[in-house]
């Protein structure tokens, strides 16, 4: 699944090609991704568009009308590519530039989505989420209240849109072995001084994978067709019973709300 880096690279992909460009036509094949395509969506027909920006995993593509939202789901990609290029059979929907280029969202699991949401409003599926993990509105105050008390285990509370958007499975694993936190200590245990380190590596981890480009993932590549470099990168995820970087115990790997969870129960000590 494209997480926060892999979705803020492919907005950084895309931009330079929409920006000031006027939309031409809107194609849309396969109406049923996560949610139905809605027909308002045609209204940015003839909308020049004035910004591409992200919140958690969601792309905007804005114009002085509305926004259209994008979600890329489990499998979603977007390519920027010359009109006359033939679509594939699981490019669903096409937003044609006056420029001559094509906005491409290739999707096989269809769980992506592309919503409508009109200037000066709000879409409900934006409005009940955390700061961003990149802001300075996710700081250690606001972390530790959000702490404080919580029995949920702290990989589960990283990973919840509401506390901080965008930290998923991938890079909460990351982020607490780099912490030398085990993933299934409750949130609520964790010491100040460990929740400054945490926030701190999410930080670290998800800048560095926004510069790698993403993590490579059979499903995703860039906006230009390149695939990400950050799998170089990775220290725990996808490494079940390998030796572990810092101590060479074997990781270990546990599904904790259903996600794969790879630790090193040496390194990421479990408190009582």
């Amino acid at each position: 699944m494209p997480e926060l880096p892999e979705v803020e690279v492919s907005r950084m992909g895309i931009t330079p090609h929409l920006v000031g460009q006027t939309i031409k036509a809107i194609h849309v094949r396969q109406p049923k991704l996560r949610w139905p395509i809605p027909e308002e969506l045609q209204r940015l027909v003839g909308q020049k568009i004035t910004g591409v920006s992200r919140r958690a995993k969601y792309l905007l593509i804005e114009t002085e009308s509305g926004s259209a939202i994008v979600h890329l789901g489990m499998s979603g990609s977007l390519r920027v590519l010359p009109m006359r290029e033939s679509p594939d059979k699981h490019d669903h929907v096409d937003l044609e530039l006056v420029s001559g280029t094509t906005l491409r969202y290739n999707d096989p699991r269809r769980f992506g989505a592309w919503l409508w949401c009109e200037a000066g409003q709000s879409h409900d599926v934006l409005s009940k989420l955390g700061p961003e993990p990149l802001s300075d509105d996710f700081n250690l105050e606001y972390f530790a209240e959000r702490a404080k008390g919580k029995r949920v285990v702290v990989k589960q509370f990283i990973m919840d849109n509401h506390v901080v958007v965008g930290v998923g499975n991938i890079y909460a694993n990351e982020s607490l072995f780099s912490a030398k936190i085990h993933p299934k200590t409750p949130a609520g245990k964790l010491s100040k001084t460990q929740l400054s380190v945490l926030l701190d590596e999410i930080k670290k981890v998800l800048t560095i994978a926004i510069k790698q480009g993403g993590t490579t993932l059979k499903d995703f590549t860039q906006a230009d067709g390149k695939p990400g470099y950050f799998a170089q990168e990775l220290k725990v995820y996808g490494k079940k019973n390998q030796p572990c970087p810092e101590c060479g115990s074997l990781l270990e790997e546990e599904k904790i709300g259903q996600r794969a969870t790879v630790f090193c129960a040496h390194c990421q000590f479990l408190p009582d």
